[in-house]
């Protein structure tokens, strides 16, 4: 099978409420094409292996999706996966089936004339990430690994907050190295596939400040909760953005308050607020959050914390960008991504991690998510050639 057929099917199951049925699929996939012993846990998660000692390699996916636009959904609710001309690598805009059709026209018309024309695959999933995942799965199937085991896992819950794969780590999930199939196209340069050796995470936190209620006619019977919030806000706004390096890139992190919520009624004093920070985290530095504590009535409560990831192996991240190298006719760099990945909970956990994907920067949860065949196949001989250098 090529990847373009595997990444339709995988496509064509709806995965964003349930994701049991593509998990499904992934795991009957990998047992009928392969010897591999293959699992298919409680948590959604499946995982084969083959190939027996040091090192261990793992080629990393997720088979769920976010909810799709009602235009990736015929009349029966089942996804829709589109194979499409468009001219010069351009993924179109529209959002209707009828726009759809337009394009779809349009580019056959322009396939007689002088313009580039290129096959791109439309439908919920095919950036992020069910075609990486498609061509990871075919490496997996076709890689004889003579020097150490080979991995390949499509972990349930990324969109979640990682939920399976942090469920896999608290089992005992681990490998020596990882490339995690998110997107790195697009990244150096228009259409290159590039090798992300670090990428940031995200901690969401919300600023809780509690007062006393009272009548707005007689402020000082009250401590008014709003004023402590801003107070707390000044703090925040005066903190530095933390950095860290990675292989000689920077990593620029940020600090933000988004939303603020409080009070009740315009004649009340009112006695809570509260205010949600955003902090986009690198590795080992953080904001210094904590102090706004120091202001009475006023706590810190962290709802959700991606990890950051760094690749600490310079030799791993160097024969990952060779690969990269040799499948295109492009010069590849090591890039950083600014998205928390699955690879974030790797790399907490001790593996070694580099970002390696067909998706483009815009490309993933928009109603026009597309993929195009070329970096498809593109990224099936990247993990090919990573698989040959690194495990022989």
């Amino acid at each position: 099978m090529d990847v373009v057929s595997l990444t339709e099917e995988l496509v064509a199951i709806p995965s964003h409420a349930d994701e049991a049925a593509a998990g499904a699929f992934v795991a009957d996939w990998l047992r009928e094409h392969t010897e591999a012993a293959v699992t298919h846990d409680v948590h959604g998660n499946v995982i084969a292996r083959k190939g027996t000692g040091e090192p261990s390699l793992a080629l990393v996916g997720h088979h769920d999706v976010v909810p799709p636009d009602e235009s990736q959904v015929d009349e029966d609710g089942e996804y829709v996966v589109e194979r499409r001309e468009t001219t010069d690598g351009a993924s179109g805009s529209e959002t209707t089936r009828e726009g759809r059709e337009a394009e779809r026209s349009e580019a056959s018309n322009s396939a007689s004339g002088s313009e580039t024309t290129r096959e791109r695959l439309y439908g919920r999933g095919t950036a992020d990430m069910k075609g990486s995942l498609a061509a990871a799965m075919l490496t997996f199937a076709t890689a004889d690994p003579t020097d150490g085991e080979l991995v390949v896992a499509s972990f349930a819950g990324e969109e979640q907050g990682g939920e399976g794969c942090r469920a896999a780590v608290e089992d005992g999930f681990e490998t020596d190295y990882a490339v995690v199939v998110e997107g790195s196209t697009g990244y150096s340069g228009p259409g290159v596939t590039d090798v992300a050796v670090a990428h940031k995470g995200r901690r969401g936190s919300t600023i809780a400040a509690e007062g006393e209620a009272a009548h707005a006619s007689e402020v000082d019977a009250g401590e008014n909760a709003i004023y402590r919030a801003t107070d707390a806000v000044d703090v925040v706004r005066d903190l530095d953005s933390p950095t860290a390096e990675v292989l000689g890139h920077e990593l620029q992190g940020s600090v933000a308050v988004t939303e603020i919520d409080g009070g009740s009624a315009w004649n009340v004093v009112p006695e809570r607020c509260e205010a949600t920070v955003d902090e986009r985290t690198v590795p080992g530095e953080r904001a210094p959050l904590e102090r706004i504590e120091d202001i009475a009535g006023v706590s810190l409560r962290v709802d959700q914390d991606l990890p950051p990831m760094a690749c600490g192996d310079a030799d791993f991240a160097d024969a990952v960008l060779d690969a990269a190298t040799a499948a295109q006719d492009a010069d590849p760099e090591h890039v950083v991504k600014p998205h928390a990945t699955d690879a974030g909970w790797l790399a907490a956990a001790g593996t070694d991690c580099v970002v390696v994907g067909a998706a483009e920067p815009g490309e993933a949860h928009t109603a026009t998510e597309s993929v195009s065949i070329d970096v498809l196949e593109r990224c099936r001989r990247i993990y090919d050639g990573v698989v040959a250098s690194w495990l022989g």
